[in-house]
This record gives C-alpha cells, structure tokens and sequence, in this order.
C-alpha cells in the first residue's frame, strides 16, 4: 500500500443489488460467530450455488488452519437447501458452526468504513486485532449483499472502528459500519468502542466532527465511547515494526 494515496480512495464494503435470475443464498454471519459462537446476521449472496461454491472454496483455502474444506461446504450448504434463503433459521447453522470450530476474540474485533487498504495492511502485519473479513466467513462473504439481520450479539469486549478522517463523512449512515454494524452493538456485550481516526496532513475532519458525534448518540447506552485521531503514517509505522505493543500504536 503507497502512503500517499488518499484514505478516501481506499476499499469500502459495497452493498449489490439483487439480480432476478440469480438464486440467493442465506449465510449465517456476522462478528457474533467468532466473537461468540452465536449466529447473528443473514447474508444474502447475489451468486449461483456452483458460483458461490466456488468462491467459498476457494477463501477457505487460503486461510490458515487447515480446515477440510470441502466438509465445511457441504455443511453449509444443507443450511439452506430447500428454504427460503432470508429465513434460514439459525440452528439450522450450527453444524457448520462446529464444524468451523470458531473460537471467540473479545477485546481484539476491529471494525472499518474506508479504510479497507489500511486496515488490512495492519491486521496482515500484525496479530493485534482481527476484522471479519479475517475469518472464513468473512472471507467469503466480503463485499456480498446483505439480506437481513437477526440478533445483536455482534462483539465482545473492548472493539475498536477504524475509521477515514479524509472525508467529511467518516461515519456514513449509509456505510456497513453505521447501517448494520455499529447500531447491533450491545452493552451487554460490548464495554468499550475505540474510534481510531484516521488522518492525514491535511485531513477535513476530526474527533469533533457531527458525524462521529452521531454515532455516540446511536450507540447503546452503557458503552463507553472515545474517539483518538491517528495519522495514517503512525499506523503504517505500527504495523511494520513488530517491536511497538498494540497497546501503543495509538
């Protein structure tokens, strides 16, 4: 990743249309998988079944943990099979969910809105936090159009956004972040959410900003919110040098 090309043209997780002669397909998601165990969210996948078997297959194996991955398909796939793919009810996962042996990561979940480049050049460097897109789920779901949502037990802990601080709207209501992700927060879960903001030399916006200060108002009373801006040279630093603690990168 090239320090100077502009945050705001970083990746951003973007919603599809559906398409009517595509076959949707319902995935059990979320943060709440890996941070719980539980099954919090629907995906709709706009792919044909050969299509999206394809795409699963292929993210499973180039992830770490040596997981067979053609079982884990053909548990997935009985998830849906012959239902309604937006009323997949969620036991219907737990096969796969076992299967998977997803294990939890509280105090470590790293949320984003367009800062993808950044983001993930950090967490592929180091093991300081983990997004969703770094799990199997994730990995195949990644860019795929939401279907629905079900539950809010999305993380655990302490959780940290990591967000732009190049444009005006960091905290977009119309981001993945502020429709889906941020508002299914729950204090009974989460403690703390940590906006990491971040900027570059002559960044439009800060921690002040209305749009942040929409989402302290929106998040669930009860958890504590504080936002940090951190040049985007800062994080690169972190990220390369090993021998700076997580705990110190901002």
């Amino acid at each position: 990743m090239e320090s100077n090309v502009p945050l705001q043209a970083h990746g951003e997780r973007v919603e599809r249309p559906p398409q009517n002669r595509q076959k949707k397909m319902a995935i059990a998601s979320g943060v709440g998988i890996v941070m719980l165990g539980t099954v919090s969210t629907v995906l709709a996948v706009t792919l044909s079944n050969k299509q999206f078997s394809a795409v699963f297959l292929d993210s499973c194996k180039k992830l770490k943990g040596g997981y067979d991955c053609q079982k884990l398909w053909r548990a997935f796939e009985q998830a849906y099979v012959g239902r309604d793919p937006c009323q997949v009810p969620m036991e219907a996962y737990d096969p796969f969910i076992a299967e998977a042996h997803f294990k939890p990561a509280c105090n470590r979940m790293l949320f984003w809105s367009k800062t993808k480049d950044v983001v993930h050049d950090f967490t592929n460097k180091r093991d300081c936090f983990v997004t969703l897109e770094d799990t199997l789920l994730g990995s195949v779901v990644d860019g795929l159009t939401w279907c629905g949502k079900e539950g809010s037990k999305a993380a655990c802990g302490d959780v940290t956004a990591m967000l732009n601080g190049s444009i005006e709207t960091p905290y977009s209501p119309h981001s993945i972040f502020a429709s889906i992700e941020a508002p299914r927060l729950s204090s009974k879960h989460v403690k703390k959410l940590k906006v990491v903001l971040v900027t570059q030399p002559h960044s439009v916006t800060n921690c002040e900003t209305a749009s942040l200060k929409d989402l302290q108002k929106q998040l669930d009373r009860g958890i504590v919110y504080n936002c940090q801006e951190v040049p985007e040279a800062k994080v690169q630093e972190c990220a390369s040098n090993p021998h700076i603690a997580c705990g110190a990168c901002w």
